[in-house]
């Protein structure tokens, strides 16, 4: 595969094969067991590097658990409605979805009219798709893994019956409002880019390093694809105003874009059109965030765009006006099955293309099936 991948396609019997796929498909419908037992392997360390690891993880707990002491907000709630109960839960995703409402008054009109009545689904969308990172709050804010019982997945609204029936219709909207407080505090920087930049620049989150992500993207039309061009336009300007000038890459705060907000039919079966339309429209934001001095990062999406994303972003890695940039990354499943084939095949492009490659890894929400 050492030129492949500057192959358009491949042919393999009567199928044709795009180079990324043919790197990173060997394992797409494989047994999951077989997948598990091949990368057991991979995951062995040596005693002293997992003592050593197991070292700094202890100090990164301590230190964690110091900084939260005397702390309100997410503490007082779990105190309340803690995420090892089913109703913690339920309160947790619902207020996820109300953040999408724009404004607190219909929001609040919202609970107070589908609180009890077993409508969420038809208001908020399909009830099991607010319940897939259940675990992951519980993760999160409590250290807890969480599993919903099978009846809750599929009806919800049972649950906040029986907090209403045991607590009264007030304090359970109470309560939504608080998590849905807790939730725009803890993991929504900003309704703005300029929100998010301010908050990011204070405090305690001016320690870190950020990557900025948009929520709900997702282009249906021409015009959303548009739209959506341009918000990620503007973000990266306003950015790289903020970005501190001279700083090293490893420092440079991030834009997150997913592909599927900058096409309508960003899929397989139109793989020609989108190669020439949004790939002209990714080497734009990315010429964009280079001259920036900025980092792009391209964001996971469901597994059967997978091989899509890979080409495009080969052929940003091909791109002479990105030369010498070192902030071109890719967020990358660690829950697929592929993963480790995916990794192995960034690698590869990186070491010919001569070009530094970001990775973040992430759990993926976005399951094979």
């Amino acid at each position: 595969m050492s030129n492949g991948a500057t192959q358009e396609f491949l042919r393999t019997g009567r199928q044709f094969v795009s180079a990324s796929g043919a790197a990173i498909n060997r394992l797409y419908l494989a047994d999951e067991a077989a997948v598990v037992g091949e990368i057991l392997g991979l995951a062995q360390l040596p005693p002293a590097e997992r003592q050593a690891i197991h070292r700094d993880a202890m100090q990164l707990v301590a230190a964690a658990r110091r900084r939260r002491a005397g702390r309100s907000g997410v503490e007082a709630f779990l105190q309340q409605y803690h995420l090892a109960s089913q109703e913690g839960v339920v309160l947790m995703c619902l207020a996820e979805a109300l953040l999408r409402i724009p404004d607190a008054e219909t929001a609040d009109r919202l609970i107070a009219d589908k609180i009890s009545t077993g409508q969420w689904a038809d208001y908020l969308g399909a009830a099991e798709s607010l319940f897939v990172n259940a675990s992951t709050w519980g993760l999160m804010l409590t250290g807890q893994v969480v599993r919903p019982a099978e009846s809750e997945l599929r009806d919800p609204a049972s649950v906040l019956r029986r907090l209403v029936t045991r607590l009264g219709e007030p304090v359970v909207r109470a309560a939504f409002r608080q998590a849905m407080r807790i939730m725009g505090h803890q993991f929504v920087m900003g309704r703005t880019i300029g929100e998010a930049l301010e908050r990011a620049a204070t405090g305690d989150d001016a320690r870190y390093r950020h990557t900025y992500d948009m929520l709900g993207e997702s282009a249906l039309t021409a015009a959303d694809a548009e739209r959506y061009m341009k918000s990620y336009g503007a973000a990266i300007a306003a950015v790289g105003a903020s970005a501190r000038s001279g700083s090293a890459p490893a420092s440079w705060p991030s834009i997150s874009v997913k592909l599927s907000a900058l096409h309508p039919r960003y899929e397989f079966g139109r793989r020609e059109q989108v190669l020439s339309e949004l790939g002209a429209r990714i080497e734009a934001l990315a010429i964009d965030a280079s001259a920036a001095g900025i980092a792009l990062t391209i964001d996971a999406e469901e597994a059967d765009r997978l091989e899509l994303s890979l080409e495009l972003l080969d052929r940003l890695l091909r791109l002479p006006r990105l030369a010498g940039w070192e902030g071109l990354g890719l967020a990358v499943q660690a829950y697929s099955k592929r993963a480790t084939d995916v990794l192995r095949h960034l690698g590869l492009r990186a070491d010919e293309t001569g070009r530094v490659l970001n990775v973040r890894l992430v759990k993926g929400a976005y399951w094979d099936s």
